[in-house]
């Protein structure tokens, strides 16, 4: 509202809004209506959308979470879900691209067409090709029949190709060509076809790099690079290792399933550079070694156990010598401020705190400095 009565145009922002069912993600915009007269703002409409796709609790489906990194990313596909600009997802390997792509998907007008997502790792150069055109009968042995591609498939909806980075580069040029005229041909065949699709690409290399050491083109590169989003790795969503462990067991269809707090204490101190992927390992693994309805820390492999041991040992809070409670909530705030990337507002949120008790422990902070 304020950013709105300053500038005199419309706004928006992804809020975490309460509701009687929850905590609910929504779009929240603000419109000014301008007096036609004076031309001066004399009122403002303010539209709330909540999101299809996500959930700030624990969801049996769709993207979870709350930590400011996950907003980030989760605003930035809401932006571009609508358009029809091609998207990159970045990201480590198993931050969930594959699911912010379907996501982006069922946000878009394209959602009532199909979603075809294609791993470029595990296509090899002879089968690339064929995978995404398709070939007619006779084009080579074994085509005893005429068979459509990938992007035939995709044809009114989204096509994903995972991995992008491990098309082969003798294959880039056609790909190229195919998002230039939206047309191609089946291999073995001279005839010209037309497609209708939005695409979206994912990878966890940095194509810049393989442009510069020429293993990807720098043409095809800029083509795909309209809009980048940075998917955030799990180390940078702690907050969010409860909801999404809840999720996790849910839709394994163990819900009578939890986390004891050590557990979910041990989860949140280990870095889990596999990602979401490794903590869905971890839980798979935990509920298989737990005989009753919670899951305690030796569920977990000794590598996770040990991690965060040395943590808790590194952690004052967790010193066998008693410190005062004042002490150890200064020290998590000049720690929480030194980590975390967003704004105040989203600090607040990640803590748990409005955003004036924030501003008043953070006056008190600098004045006993």
């Amino acid at each position: 509202l304020k950013q709105s009565l300053e500038t005199g145009d419309n706004t928006r922002v992804l809020h975490i809004h309460h509701t009687p069912r929850g905590e609910e993600y929504v779009n929240v915009e603000m419109w000014p209506v301008k007096d036609p007269a004076t031309g001066s703002v004399s009122c403002f409409i303010e539209i709330m959308r909540p999101s299809r796709v996500a959930s700030a609790q624990a969801s049996p489906q769709g993207l979870v979470g709350r930590s400011a990194a996950f907003q980030q990313a989760l605003s930035l596909a809401e932006r571009v879900a609508a358009s029809e600009a091609t998207v990159m997802l970045l990201g480590e390997s198993g931050t969930g691209k594959e699911l912010m792509a379907e996501a982006i998907h069922h946000m878009s007008p394209r959602s009532g067409g199909p979603f075809v997502p294609v791993e470029c790792a595990g296509l090899p150069d002879t089968l690339f090709e064929s995978e995404l055109f398709g070939y007619v009968k006779g084009a080579f042995t074994g085509a005893t029949t005429d068979k459509p591609g990938l992007v035939e498939a995709a044809s009114g909806g989204t096509l994903f190709l995972d991995e992008i980075g491990e098309v082969p580069l003798s294959e880039q040029v056609k790909l190229l060509r195919l998002l230039e005229t939206r047309r191609f041909r089946r291999v073995g065949s001279t005839e010209w076809r037309d497609t209708d699709f939005r695409l979206i690409c994912a990878t966890n290399k940095d194509l810049a790099v393989m442009v510069r050491e020429g293993e990807f083109r720098e043409d095809l590169y800029y083509r795909l690079n309209e809009f980048e989003n940075l998917l955030p790795p799990h180390r940078d969503r702690q907050v969010d290792v409860q909801p999404l462990a809840r999720s996790i067991l849910d839709r394994l269809d163990r819900p009578e399933i939890s986390l004891s707090e050590e557990a979910a204490e041990q989860l949140r101190a280990y870095s889990f550079p596999g990602n979401v992927r490794e903590l869905r390992n971890l839980l798979e693994r935990a509920v298989l070694l737990t005989d009753g309805d919670v899951i305690e820390p030796a569920a977990f492999p000794a590598s996770v156990r040990e991690v965060s041991g040395e943590n808790a040992a590194s952690d004052p809070g967790n010193s066998a010598t008693l410190i005062p409670l004042v002490d150890v909530e200064e020290n998590y705030l000049r720690r929480a401020l030194a980590t975390h990337t967003g704004d105040r507002r989203s600090l607040a949120d990640a803590l748990g705190i409005s955003e004036r008790a924030l501003y008043r422990k953070l006056a008190k902070l600098e004045a006993d400095q």
